[in-house]
């Protein structure tokens, strides 16, 4: 394992010490971030061009290391993770992925949040690894998804440009400020990046991989079996958040929380909510009071 000098990858401001790491998961290069100490909380980014663990996770990691061990690797395909040869992108090659990720770093069980593809990949190991899981979070989710919106089609669509990556960046957000010319301009650097677009293309648009791939039945929920939050933000372009209220029908033990004039990105446009609301819902499993803590 080794500590990495990305500069865009760190937090200099973090209380809790936040470092960007890299560790082998077999032979993917797999880079993260970690912050924080205790029960460990899984951190699964979502798949827009040019995402990273830091790009969803920037507003998130610091607030939950303040009580967790926070974990957010830049998923197989995205950031600055590697991309071997031959690599078939997939719901299974991520999910290997991140079982990988796990057993590198000798986590036995964790909790999840899973942002929008992220959420799909927390749904897979709690469908396949569910002695791995203790709660789950899924913001964002679109597993149960019936069409692909005119929002996400931009996004499968994208052209590496500026342009392009600030339309569909615009898509993700509620509030439009939230999308800043910095946030375009980091979101686009990072989309050229060595072998970056061309993964992305392979995802989405080549037959030979199944990023698209990800839809499940509300059957298959039914066996999901950790305690569930289900995030979504009403004004959600990419994923309607009706998608998320037959996720709740579907899930037993299952609770919905929807935020108002919010888009795909609770994370960023509700951030102090989202991680009051994420710590409490962790610390109940831990047995703790949520008297006089936020």
């Amino acid at each position: 394992m080794s500590v990495t000098d990305h500069p865009a990858a760190t937090d200099p401001t973090s209380s809790v010490g936040a470092q960007s790491r890299t560790v082998m998961v077999g032979d993917i290069k797999t880079h993260y971030h970690e912050a924080g100490s205790g029960a460990p909380v899984l951190l699964l980014h979502g798949s827009g061009p040019g995402v990273s663990a830091w790009a969803n996770w920037k507003r998130t990691i610091d607030p939950i290391g303040q009580e967790y061990r926070v974990l957010a690797p830049d998923i197989l395909g995205f950031g600055y993770t590697s991309r071997p040869e031959g690599t078939v992108y997939g719901p299974a090659s991520w999910l290997a992925h991140v079982i990988g990720f796990l057993d590198a770093l000798g986590i036995e069980k964790t909790h999840i949040i899973g942002n929008s593809l992220g959420a799909r990949i927390a749904l897979g190991v709690a469908l396949e690894h569910p002695q791995r899981l203790d709660k789950l979070i899924l913001m964002g989710s679109g597993a149960l998804r019936t069409g692909t919106t005119p929002a996400l089609a931009v996004t499968r669509n994208y052209q590496p440009t500026l342009e392009e990556m600030g339309t569909v960046l615009r898509g993700f957000a509620y509030d439009p400020s939230v999308v800043t010319d910095e946030l375009v301009e980091e979101r686009y650097r990072a989309s050229v990046e060595p072998g970056a677009f061309e993964a992305y293309r392979q995802m989405f648009h080549d037959a030979a991989h199944s990023g698209s791939d990800t839809k499940l039945d509300a059957a298959d929920l039914a066996d999901v079996r950790a305690k569930t939050l289900i995030v979504h933000g009403y004004d959600d372009k990419i994923i309607p958040y009706e998608v998320s209220v037959r996720t709740l029908s579907a899930i037993d033990d299952a609770q919905l929380h929807i935020f108002r004039k919010c888009g795909h990105w609770a994370q960023l446009e509700f951030a102090d909510e989202f991680n009051t609301l994420a710590r409490r819902f962790f610390r109940r499993t831990d047995h703790e009071s949520d008297a006089g803590k936020a």
